[in-house]
């Protein structure tokens, strides 16, 4: 449920303008905007320099109309030049923050490609992972090899030991493979 039938909408901005808000109506695939799906759309408009950012959203209407977007790429045909623009969220009033349109800078080239998106997995995967950090939790991790734990006290004491049983009570278990 990741992809949306609803109208979806993006304005471009460069240091010479924008595009002004423009719907996407057709994608090189015969259905746009499916889950795990890349689309490609012509966009006819004057040369605006380097390119900034850009405002991508929808109209919200039609059933499943909520959106994950991973990243927009968009391919200057002036310049040669590539612009990454990384979203890596919902644009669904039910999900994240209940906006159906998001702003995306373009991302910095000086980068190697897809650090930023590392770092945007990053920081989803930490979102979703740092309850199990809250006070009050002990963390305990496995070792395969030594068939022992590791534990991680909220009073910030490091039990190598790792006894299954502790006063906490919320334990969570930790398998890594190496």
């Amino acid at each position: 449920n990741a992809g949306t039938e609803a109208d979806v909408y993006i304005s471009v901005h460069g240091e010479r303008g924008d595009t002004g808000s423009r719907q996407l109506l057709r994608s090189q695939k015969q259905k746009k905007f499916l889950k795990g799906q890349t689309d490609i759309f012509a966009l006819e408009a004057v040369h605006l320099g380097h390119l900034y950012k850009l405002v991508i959203g929808h109209n919200g209407l039609g059933s499943g109309n909520g959106w994950f977007l991973d990243k927009v790429v968009i391919k200057d045909p002036v310049t040669d030049l590539d612009y990454t623009f990384l979203c890596h969220r919902w644009l669904d009033q039910g999900q994240d923050d209940g906006n159906i349109a998001r702003e995306l800078t373009v991302a910095d080239a000086s980068m190697f490609p897809g650090r930023q998106e590392l770092e945007l997995r990053r920081k989803e995967t930490w979102a979703a992972e740092k309850w199990k950090f809250q006070e009050g939790n002990t963390l305990q991790f496995y070792n395969r090899l030594t068939r022992g734990f590791i534990c991680l006290h909220p009073d910030s004491r490091v039990d190598a030991l790792g006894d299954k049983k502790n006063k906490y009570g919320k334990v969570f278990f930790v398998w890594i493979y190496t």
